[in-house]
């Protein structure tokens, strides 16, 4: 008998020490999963929308823009059968996301194009600074300029950290404004942070699935 309950001490010892591993894999796995979690927690706060731009259901606010010949543009002159994605950015000259989204759009026009929305990107650049990254780029929807910073304040994006006489006066939240074909504002995206923006690959998945 005592011989039977050694020999079973030792096989639990033995369970206890084989299975050990798995219990310590089990461990690091949580706390990666909790890892995860967070990180993407964070992540959603990063990109939660902030509380500028017009209302959802407003009427969109006239654009007081030039177009690169000089000319004034309406919302209506550049709707699609849809409706308009106008995109507010800070400046195709210094920012190196705006350029990077800019440049993402125009892969994706197409797809926009064929769900009957017109695009447009907004910023206070002068026409020469737009003019040449469209030449860089082979832009082909129009780059519009608000150098007196009228729209951006009609739309309320006007960033707050510059007053007018400031160099960067003008500069706006990036974003985007999603119009209908009866000039309600249907979307509306501007995230904490400079460097977070729309994915347009996303925004033409959700845009599909309304049609």
């Amino acid at each position: 008998m005592t011989h039977y309950l050694a020999h079973q001490q030792i096989s639990v010892k033995n369970f206890r020490q084989k299975y050990k591993p798995l219990t310590s894999v089990k461990l690091a796995l949580k706390l990666i999963l909790t890892s995860i979690v967070l990180v993407i927690t964070q992540n959603a706060w990063a990109t939660k929308n902030i509380p500028v731009g017009p209302n959802i259901g407003d009427i969109a606010p006239a654009i007081s823009v030039i177009n690169n010949q000089n000319q004034a543009t309406t919302v209506n002159s550049l709707m699609g059968e849809k409706g308009l994605v106008l995109v507010f950015f800070r400046s195709a000259d210094w920012c190196p996301y705006c350029k990077k989204h800019l440049i993402a759009l125009n892969k994706d026009l197409q797809n926009f194009a064929t769900l009957g929305y017109g695009l447009a990107g907004i910023s206070y650049d002068s026409l020469e600074v737009l003019n040449q990254f469209v030449n860089q780029h082979a832009i082909k929807y129009p780059l519009l300029a608000d150098t007196q910073a009228q729209t951006m304040a009609a739309y309320g994006i006007l960033n707050k950290a510059y007053t007018k006489g400031d160099d960067n006066y003008g500069i706006p939240y990036p974003g985007i404004v999603i119009v209908n074909k009866k000039g309600k504002v249907i979307h509306k995206y501007f995230y904490e942070g400079y460097k977070n923006r729309v994915d347009f690959t996303k925004l033409y998945e959700k845009l599909s699935q309304e049609n």
